[in-house]
């Protein structure tokens, strides 16, 4: 029961990673306050959940996070329900428009950073400041691959990704004296509904090498959403105490790490965005 005695908020905790994520959560003993923006999926996982965990503490709320007043309305009756509250899980997200930025719906575009990027921040803004009074609390924020690689025809996706990748090393150093630790999760290629949609978009839009790529993740099945909950659940635990500022991937990473990979990664920039110089690819030039 890795995370018993802890109390969590999972976003986007109706289907796919974060319908997972909120199991495992349950399974290793946390209550769990779960929101998504779907009513009846939400009420239907959550009815899943307490058959499969009778004595489980499951607070749950239809909530748009793009919404600063259902987020604040939120996370005042999740504190309420719960009591204390000990980690954040930042998985909703969509994918947003497909297609070149000059053909997009503009609006749609926007919709998708205000979900992906400033809920993401508004979030972590609210879970701030009840764990500083703590001096305690975990932050895990589902990035992936967006965040790494330039994706054609999904810019509001790939943006908004490695923008929470920045946010979340800049908020591990803001809240660092205060016990916080603020990682993102990178859970692989997965096989939800949200890649359903890439493969019903059409190579046109999503281009032809990502959209072969879909296809074949849908016949190979993907990473198994399990292993990135699993990772969700190592970060919102006792065990990854100082691991911070990092984004870890879910299949490469060999994660959990021990107490003396966890002080080599503090003391370097393993794991976190950066640019690479010329230097580092033999290059003669530069660093004028």
């Amino acid at each position: 029961m890795k995370l018993a005695g802890r109390s969590a908020i999972i976003t986007g905790a109706s289907q796919g990673l974060g319908a997972v994520i909120a199991e495992q959560f349950v399974a290793e003993g946390a209550a769990v306050a779960l929101c998504a923006r779907t009513d009846a999926d939400l009420a239907a996982h959550c009815k899943r959940l307490l058959a499969a965990h009778r004595s489980a503490t499951i607070f749950a709320r239809p909530v748009d996070i793009a919404s600063r007043e259902q987020v604040d309305t939120f996370f005042d009756e999740a504190q309420a329900a719960l009591g204390r509250l000990d980690i954040l899980v930042n998985n909703a997200g969509v994918y947003g428009p497909m297609g070149s930025i000059d053909t997009i719906d503009w609006q749609d575009w926007i919709d998708a950073i205000a979900i992906n990027l400033v809920g993401t921040v508004y979030c972590a803004r609210k879970a701030v400041s009840l764990f500083k009074p703590n001096g305690y609390g975990k932050i895990i924020n589902v990035s992936g691959g967006g965040a790494t690689s330039p994706l054609p025809g999904l810019s509001a996706y790939a943006a908004s990704k490695a923008a929470i990748v920045r946010f979340t090393e800049t908020l591990a150093l803001e809240t660092r004296e205060w016990g916080i630790d603020v990682n993102a999760v990178a859970p692989g290629a997965l096989m939800t509904r949200l890649t359903e949609e890439l493969i019903a978009a059409g190579p046109q839009r999503v281009g032809a090498s990502f959209h072969a790529r879909m296809v074949k993740l849908k016949a190979d099945g993907g990473t198994p959403l399990e292993l990135g909950a699993e990772l969700c659940v190592y970060l919102g635990s006792a065990d990854s105490d100082g691991l911070t500022g990092r984004l870890i991937a879910a299949q490469w990473d060999p994660w959990p790490f021990a107490d003396e990979m966890k002080r080599e990664i503090a003391e370097s920039d393993i794991y976190t965005l950066r640019r690479i110089v010329p230097k580092e690819r033999g290059k003669s030039w530069g660093d004028r």
